[in-house]
C-alpha cells in the first residue's frame, strides 16, 4: 500500500490529513453544466442508464480536444431525475478547477433504480457504459488519450469493473470506497484475479477509509495486491486511518488527486 505522504509533502499540504475531519462545504456557484440525452437508438442498448446525463465543459477553442473525467455516482444517486444529482456531481468540476487542471470535460451519467420493464438494475454495467462512452466520443471534443474514470461507493465498484473490462479506454482509473464483489459490499469477486490482469495495464489510484463499515477497505486492499501480483507497477492505494464511507466528498476536492490524474496519458 502506498500512502500519499511524499506526494502531499511535495505539494506542501501535509496539513491536509489533519483537516480531513472537517466537513466539506463550498458556496453555491454557477457551473458550466448542460443536460444532454442519449439518442433514441441508444436507449434500448442502455436500459440501466437514465438517457439524460450531465456535462460540465470548459469553452472550446477551434478544434481543441479536452481531457475528460467520467464520474460514476453511488447507490444513493440512482433514479430518473438528473437534476437531483447536479449539486453533488459538481464537486468533481470544482476540485479540478481548484487544482488548475482545466480546460476539461466532466461527465456524470445516472444509473436508474429499475428498468422500464420494472427490473432492478445491478448498478453500473460495463457493456452499457461502453455504448455511452462511444456516444461521448462522437458528440464531445474529447482527447481520447486522456479519458479518466472514477466513482464513489457503487461507482467505485463500477470503476473497478469497467476499468477491468475495458482498460484500453482509460488513461487512469481512480475507484473511491469501491467494493470488488457482485453481492454484498464486503464480498470478494471470484474474478478478482482476471480483473487484476487487465487493471495492471492502466494507472490506478484507489482510495478507502479504514473505518468504512459500508464498503470495507479490505476489498480495495485485496484488489491492489492482486494488481501488483499481476505485474501492475502503476497502482497506488491511499487508506485514511480515521475515515469511513465519506471518502468520496474529500477525494473529489483534493488538488493532489487531480495532479496525479491529469498527468496520466495513454501511451
Amino acid at each position: 500500500m502506498i500512502i500519499m505522504t511524499k506526494l502531499l509533502n511535495r505539494s506542501g499540504i501535509v496539513s491536509l490529513l489533519l483537516s480531513l475531519s472537517c466537513a466539506v462545504v463550498w458556496a453555491e456557484e454557477e457551473f458550466p453544466v448542460e443536460v444532454r440525452a442519449l439518442p433514441a437508438d441508444l436507449r434500448a442498448k442502455t436500459p440501466s442508464l437514465n438517457p439524460e446525463y450531465l456535462v460540465f465543459m470548459s469553452e472550446v477553442e477551434g478544434d481543441q480536444k479536452l481531457p475528460m473525467l467520467i464520474f460514476l455516482h453511488g447507490a444513493g444517486g440512482r433514479g430518473d431525475d438528473i437534476q437531483r444529482t447536479k449539486k453533488k456531481q459538481s464537486m468533481s468540476w470544482k476540485g479540478i478547477q481548484n487544482a488548475g487542471k482545466g480546460p476539461c470535460i466532466v461527465v456524470t451519467p445516472q444509473a436508474v433504480k429499475k428498468t422500464k420493464d420494472n427490473r432492478d438494475t445491478p448498478g453500473w454495467i460495463p457493456e452499457e457504459l461502453n455504448v455511452f462512452l462511444a456516444h461521448l466520443k462522437e458528440t464531445l471534443p474529447v482527447d481520447t488519450s486522456r479519458i479518466y474514470l472514477s466513482g464513489n461507493s457503487m461507482g467505485g465498484r463500477g470503476s473497478w469493473a469497467w476499468g477491468a473490462s475495458n482498460p484500453e479506454h482509460f488513461a487512469a482509473v481512480a475507484p473511491i470506497s469501491g467494493g470488488v464483489g457482485r453481492g454484498e459490499p464486503e464480498e470478494i469477486s471470484a474474478t478478482i484475479d482476471a480483473w487484476a490482469v487487465n487493471l495492471a495495464k492502466v494507472p490506478v489510484y484507489a482510495y478507502a477509509g479504514e473505518l468504512d463499515k459500508t464498503v470495507p477497505a479490505s476489498g480495495s486492499k485485496r484488489m491492489v495486491a492482486a494488481i501488483k501480483k499481476a505485474g501492475g507497477t502503476e497502482v497506488n492505494l491511499f487508506v485514511h486511518p480515521e475515515k469511513g464511507h465519506n471518502m468520496g466528498g474529500l477525494v473529489r476536492l483534493w488538488d493532489v488527486h487531480y495532479h496525479w490524474m491529469f498527468s496520466q496519458q495513454l501511451k
